[in-house]
């Protein structure tokens, strides 16, 4: 959960890492999200995308055969074979989001002298984007 400032200071001052609260509560609210978008476009997550991981998976068992001259099982087939589902696009939605989101928490702290905490870097992050969405929205 959230910690108060001082109980980051201090757990820091002991060298702990602190994994911002605002990072933490991303997820859920990057899911809820996708839930978002998929209701008010009526499409359900993975159905276009479903037949072209069946055709890739296809095409790799293809060119595996070839290169190995025999044929794959037919149990190993089916695991190339199954194209994502629901659960697995916002699995991987959610990972890309939340990857992409601590790196450029991490590369604030970095850019900035004196920010030696992935707290404050994701306000510097926070407060950038404020700051972007306004100067967009009045310019």
């Amino acid at each position: 959960g959230p910690t108060t400032f001082e109980a980051n200071e201090l757990l820091l001052s002991q060298g702990k890492v602190v994994i911002p609260d605002i990072y933490l509560n991303a997820g859920g609210v990057t899911v809820s999200y996708f839930e978002w978008i998929k209701n008010i476009s009526h499409i359900r997550f993975g159905r276009m995308q479903r037949r072209l991981d069946e055709h890739r998976g296809q095409q790799l068992i293809d060119v595996m055969e070839a290169a190995i001259g025999r044929k794959i099982p037919p149990t190993m087939k089916q695991k190339f074979f199954k194209g994502a589902d629901e659960l697995d696009l916002v699995r991987s939605g959610l990972d890309d989001t939340m990857r992409l989101s601590y790196e450029e928490i991490r590369q604030a702290m970095i850019a900035h002298n004196g920010v030696d905490d992935l707290r404050t870097a994701a306000f510097i992050v926070a407060l950038q984007k404020i700051s972007r969405s306004y100067l967009e929205m009045f310019a």
